[in-house]
């Protein structure tokens, strides 16, 4: 009974993560990705257009 009790940890584990990786999948696009990218693209130009001195 010692290899179940090593084995379903790592099991558990790869299971979790096929979940988050699933999830982070699906999430991609959708009816906010226009929305998402807008933000990430203003906080891109915020960013080059500050002073080098203002983000410390």
């Amino acid at each position: 009974m010692d290899y179940v009790s090593a084995i379903v940890p790592p099991l558990v584990m790869a299971v979790g993560f096929g979940f988050v990786i699933r999830a982070i999948i699906r999430s991609q696009g959708g009816v906010q990705k226009a929305k998402e990218d807008a933000y990430a693209d203003a906080l891109a130009a915020e960013a080059a257009h500050a002073p080098r001195g203002a983000a410390e």
